[in-house]
């Protein structure tokens, strides 16, 4: 994905990632720690977003979604939740699922609908 000119890299979190995304997080005001099953979201090398999820049998579960605050509404998080509908195809899971209360707007115009208390989003593959 490419923003004015910047790619925005997204990878798998890595082990030796933690510290800068723990790091991160704290900047963000995201008292949590680094999870363990994410992506991460580069724009020239910085660390701008970090997608932590749970990898279930049918599907895969968004746990949170943190995208540096002044880079907000510039697609990035789209972008991040794109790449993990790419990844959940090759892992043939079908559904993303997100079973958090904020962020509900944000989730409608990517994509997802509201499922009882949940919101999921199919995979296309």
């Amino acid at each position: 994905m490419t923003m004015r000119g910047q790619r925005l890299f997204v990878r798998p979190i890595e082990t030796a990632d933690r510290d800068a995304v723990r790091a991160f997080l704290a900047t963000q005001g995201e008292a949590e720690s680094a999870p363990a099953t994410g992506l991460i979201g580069k724009l020239v090398g910085n660390l701008v977003a970090v997608l932590s999820i749970e990898v279930t049998p049918e599907a895969i579960r968004v746990n949170d979604l943190v995208v540096a605050a002044e880079l907000r509404r510039k697609r990035i998080g789209r972008v991040m939740l794109i790449e993990l509908a790419d990844l959940a195809a090759k892992m043939e899971r079908d559904w993303l699922v997100v079973e958090r209360d904020g962020g509900r707007e944000f989730l409608r115009r990517v994509g997802f609908v509201e499922e009882g208390e949940r919101m999921v989003r199919r995979v296309g593959r």
